[in-house]
C-alpha cells in the first residue's frame, strides 16, 4: 500500500485513509475508474493509474477546509491525490501556493513533496465518475468518509466548496448532522459567503475545471479573493 503523505500519520487518518481507498460501495464508479485505468490516456500509456478511491490530504491541524466534486478520471483517478495532475489543480495551486497554502505550485503526483499549510482537499465524492456527474445515491454512499475526514480535523473554521454539488454536499452533511434545520436556507452562487449555527464559516467559489476556467467564468482574481477571505475568517494572517 502507498505510504500515507508525511503529513498525516497519526492512527485516526490511516484508519480514514484505509477505510476510504478500500470503500466498494458503488460498483457503477468502481467499474468506470478501473477501466479508466486499464485504457489509459495516450498521453499518461507508460503510467499505473491509482484507479482507487482517493482520500484527502493536507495539513492535520488544518483551519480550512477545501471541498471539491470528485477526481478527475486522469487527474486524481491517475495520481491517488486530489487535484494532482489535471487542469483544475493548474489553476488551483499556484494560488493556493501564493497565499501561502501550498508549498509548491504545482501538483505533478502524489510524492512530489508539495504540502499544505492550515488546509486539507477532500472531495464530496471519492471515485471519478463518468462525465462528472454521480448519482444522488453514490454521493449519499460516500457521505461518511467525509465525515470521517471533518471529525478528525477539529480545527476548521472555514469550509470553501468548489461548485454547486460540493456545496450541496456539505450541506447535506450538515443537516444529517444537525447544524442546520434545512438546506433552502443557503444558495449557491460564486463568493457566497455564510455564517453557519455552529460558527464555521462557508465559502462558495465556482469550480476551478477547465469549462469554467477557459471560458473565463473564474479567473484566477475571483478564486484569489475567495481564498483571502477564506484566510481572514480562518484567523490566518493575510
Amino acid at each position: 500500500m502507498t505510504s500515507l503523505n508525511a503529513q498525516n500519520t497519526s492512527p485516526l487518518f490511516h484508519q480514514i485513509r484505509d477505510s476510504i481507498i478500500t470503500c466498494e460501495r458503488c460498483p457503477r464508479l468502481r467499474d468506470y475508474c478501473r477501466g479508466i485505468g486499464e485504457t489509459k490516456r495516450r498521453a499518461y500509456l507508460d503510467q499505473t493509474y491509482w484507479s482507487r478511491p482517493v482520500p484527502g490530504f493536507g495539513d492535520p491541524r488544518a483551519r480550512i477546509l477545501i471541498l471539491g466534486l470528485a477526481p478527475g478520471a486522469h487527474g486524481a483517478n491517475r495520481t491517488g491525490r486530489p487535484f494532482t495532475g489535471d487542469g483544475s489543480g493548474d489553476f488551483m495551486y499556484p494560488v493556493l501556493h501564493e497565499l501561502g497554502l501550498a508549498s509548491k505550485p504545482r501538483a505533478v503526483h502524489r510524492d512530489d513533496g508539495l504540502k499544505l499549510r492550515h488546509a486539507w482537499i477532500a472531495s464530496v465524492v471519492r471515485c471519478a465518475p463518468p462525465g462528472d456527474k454521480p448519482q444522488p445515491q453514490e454521493i449519499r454512499n460516500c457521505s461518511s468518509h467525509l465525515a470521517g475526514e471533518i471529525e478528525a480535523l477539529p480545527r476548521v473554521r472555514v469550509v470553501v466548496c468548489l461548485g454547486k454539488i460540493a456545496f450541496d454536499g456539505y450541506l447535506a452533511h450538515l443537516l444529517y448532522t444537525g447544524v442546520i434545520a434545512r438546506k433552502s436556507e443557503y444558495h449557491f452562487s460564486h463568493g457566497a459567503q455564510y455564517l453557519l449555527p455552529n460558527g464555521l464559516h462557508l465559502l462558495a467559489t465556482y469550480h476551478p475545471s477547465l469549462r469554467n476556467t477557459n471560458t473565463g467564468r473564474l479567473n484566477s482574481t475571483m478564486f484569489t479573493k475567495v481564498f483571502l477571505r477564506a484566510r481572514e475568517l480562518a484567523g490566518l494572517a493575510v
